[in-house]
């Protein structure tokens, strides 16, 4: 198969969806009105709410939900072939994942940047409203988790790429102090970015000297210890104010992405790397080495978020919506930044299927698994050697796709024997994406578990009171940390991308009752198709992980406690999104019926704010 076809075919459609289909959202399904202040400008104070130029709002929300759903999704899911991976990203994510993100966002805006359980709460009532926060909170600590481990496993013994990580920290806020307080009232960018880049490629190229000295062994961690590291650092990034260094960071991230993604193309150009898997493998029935479940419903949870993620609804409805300067900025950060991130996937799974397969699978199971599939390694011992690690029995994902990414940059011209650098800047790219949704998505919880701990103690509901920060986010960090201490890729990926897609079933049921309230039922099929759809499949696909994967675990030796835990989270996560949706149809019924809307609704205050309006007779 020609990857060149593969690529123009995606962008085509990337396109055509942004020019049309988002136009049709934006003017019909959410009638976005630029008069209306969003709450960056009525709740302003200069640490959460915070209005930003739309350039480095994107930059942030890009950042934050291009975790490592799109790059190790796709990269895991190569085991079914190329050709169902790529129809489900490339459709999924026009029809499903923009959608989904762009009209969370709106309706968080319009909801005074409230999160996804509070619209629940005004929306449907105060039953779904708490549910969908339990139900929230679990799947995103499990979430932060199964994006976390990717980074354990990447960085583990790799003084090189830990340095190179570690340095993006001071880069990051030093553009924060003087893109934001250099000069009082203005936002500098042009300045921070260019300084920014420049030293991130030098902290990569100086990364090759650190893993060459004596300070190796320093940053030589096992994943235990990167994993501890991982901790700390998200108890300090997601507790800073969101300008130091959780935008700034962002924002240079972005550059990084999306250059890296640009290059990607150009290589596919310029290399025309040879598709080496076939369009379809024999484990689409089943029985595979790295998911060993049937294409059908694995697939639609193992990309987890090329095609949709439910994590976005929680960054469209947590820092996104409290930054957003003007109502008609959503249509580019909300369906523009989800294209990108589904060309990220495209990317993603293109590198993947161009690597032997035999290395492949080296990279991706165990050295005892792969012995028995009968393949052999074809360039994974050199690749080893110029990397100066070794690849193999490396899982998770994300070393197959740094050297996928190597392989392909080096058949540019002069690169042919820089493939160690290409490879650690691959890995550093991957831990970015990653890292960037740690801190948001670690702010996020901690909002929402101030939220719920508010309710107790009053204190919490205030989320600028610093002890409240401290111990909500280390409660955060303390749960999504013992996930990844204690488990493994093949049991928290499917945790994860099976608890990732049912939020999102329920952000789409949300988001449907929101519209229907609001009297436009004619367009709630663009939420409810896809709602049904990912939720159909990822109901199938959690069963089968109690019954196939779980289930079994928690009766192995040394493995029980971790077993039972995994049945007992993805059993609540069935229950709440069954209760959410059951609560959302009866709402739907209601207001349909002429039962009066709940008064807190967004329909409901917004007549009742023209009534209030109108000339006194």
């Amino acid at each position: 198969m020609n990857t060149l076809a593969l690529l123009v075919g995606a962008l085509c459609v990337f396109v055509l969806g942004y020019r049309y289909y988002s136009a049709f959202l934006a003017a019909k399904v959410l009638t976005l009105d630029d008069r209306r202040l969003t709450p960056a400008h009525t709740l302003a104070d200069g640490h959460n709410f915070l209005a930003s130029p739309k350039i480095i709002l994107f930059g942030h929300h890009f950042a934050a939900i291009a975790g490592a759903g799109p790059l190790i999704g796709p990269t895991l899911a190569a085991q079914f072939g190329f050709a169902p991976g790529f129809l489900w990203i490339v459709l999924g994510a026009v029809l499903a994942g923009c959608v989904h993100d762009f009209t969370v966002l709106i309706a968080s805006v319009r909801h005074k940047g409230r999160s996804l359980p509070d619209i629940a709460l005004t929306e449907i009532g105060p039953f779904a409203g708490n549910v969908t926060m339990l139900a929230v909170l679990f799947i995103l600590l499990v979430t932060l988790a199964g994006l976390g481990i990717v980074v354990v496993n990447a960085l583990s013994s790799s003084p090189w790429g830990v340095f190179t990580i570690g340095m993006t920290v001071p880069i990051a806020m030093a553009m924060g102090l003087w893109m934001f307080r250099s000069c009082p009232g203005k936002v500098r960018i042009t300045g921070p970015s260019i300084a920014g880049v420049i030293l991130l490629f030098a902290a990569v190229i100086a990364g090759h000297a650190v893993a060459h000295s004596s300070l190796a062994s320093w940053l030589s961690f096992s994943p235990h210890q990167i994993t501890m590291i991982l901790m700390i650092y998200g108890l300090i990034a997601s507790s800073l104010p969101v300008w130091l260094l959780l935008e700034p960071r962002d924002y240079l991230a972005t550059y990084v992405k999306l250059g890296t993604i640009a290059l990607l193309c150009v290589g596919i150009f310029v290399v025309h790397p040879k598709m080496q898997f076939p369009a379809f493998t024999q484990y689409v029935h089943g029985g595979g080495p790295i998911i060993h479940g049937p294409l059908f419903p694995f697939l639609f949870v193992t990309i987890a978020c090329g095609a949709i993620s439910g994590f976005h609804s929680l960054i469209a409805s947590g820092t996104t919506p409290k930054m957003l300067d003007k109502e008609s900025d959503a249509r580019f950060i909300g369906f523009g930044a989800m294209s990108a991130e589904a060309l990220v996937a495209v990317m993603a799974l293109v590198a993947a299927c161009s690597l032997n397969p035999g290395d492949y699978y080296a990279i991706n199971v165990p050295p005892a698994v792969f012995g028995n599939l009968g393949l052999h390694t074809v360039e994974l011992p050199g690749l080893s050697a110029e990397v100066g690690e070794n690849l193999a029995g490396r899982t998770g994902g994300g070393v197959s796709l740094a050297i996928g990414m190597a392989h392909i940059f080096r058949g540019l011209p002069g690169m042919n024997t820089l493939v160690s650098y290409w490879y650690h800047y691959a890995v550093m790219f991957e831990a970015l994406f990653i890292l960037t949704t740690v801190d948001a998505g670690t702010r996020s919880a901690r909002y929402l578990l101030q939220e719920m701990l508010g309710r107790v103690a009053k204190p919490f509901s205030n989320s600028n009171w610093i002890p409240g920060i401290l111990i909500s986010t280390g409660l955060v960090v303390g749960s999504w940390g013992y996930l990844i201490y204690t488990g493994s890729i093949s049991t928290i990926w499917p945790l994860f991308g099976a608890g990732n897609q049912l939020l999102a079933t329920i952000a789409l049921a949300i988001i449907t009752v929101y519209l229907i309230n609001q009297g436009k039922l004619r367009y709630a099929w663009v939420t409810a198709i896809p709602m049904v759809f990912v939720g159909v499949t990822t109901f199938a696909a959690a069963l089968l992980s109690i019954t196939d994967i779980f289930w079994p675990l928690a009766h192995k030796p040394g493995f029980m406690l971790q077993g039972y835990l995994d049945v007992l989270l993805m059993a609540l996560f069935l229950v709440g999104v069954v209760a959410v949706v059951s609560a959302a149809a009866r709402r739907v019924w209601q207001t349909l019926h002429g039962v009066p809307l709940p008064p807190e609704s967004f329909a409901a205050t917004e007549a009742n704010h023209k009534l209030d309006n109108l000339p006194c007779c």
